[in-house]
């Protein structure tokens, strides 16, 4: 049986089905992800764009382009950070998905850190999931 995930901002204007496996879990500590969700780190999981649909509300999702080629989305009432999605490159078609924002139950079992050397300071990792850059 395929995955099935929905997720909602926290308004709950904007909701999102992914039909499909989440893949490539990973807690990115760059310092445009960390004013995104004003946290030491946003969360991610990634799926074909094909498989992620607006169930409501499109007309509150709102795009900003932190960099170039990289395009993120959030709820323009709620300010909710939902999505981001990377035009250049081989993943060009996916979408990654802030983990923190669904509403059904979801495992990682495979997780990892992206760009620790751009981590807060403050912030000590301390799990056991690989690190890189």
């Amino acid at each position: 049986m395929d995955e099935f995930h929905q997720g909602s901002c926290l308004c709950g204007a904007v909701t999102y089905e992914v039909s499909g496996e989440l893949n490539a879990v990973s807690h990115c500590h760059c310092a445009i992800c960390r004013k995104a969700h004003g946290a030491a780190f946003a969360t991610y999981a990634s799926a074909p764009r094909s498989a992620v649909s607006i169930a409501s509300s499109v007309e509150a999702l709102r795009r900003f382009q932190s960099s170039a080629g990289v395009t993120r989305q959030f709820c323009s009432n709620c300010g909710t950070s939902l999505f981001w999605s990377d035009s250049n490159g081989a993943f060009a078609d996916w979408i990654s998905i802030a983990v923190g924002t669904l509403d059904t139950p979801f495992r990682a079992q495979k997780q990892r850190h992206t760009c620790v050397s751009q981590k807060a300071l403050w912030f000590e990792i301390g799990d056991e999931w690989p690190q890189e850059g």
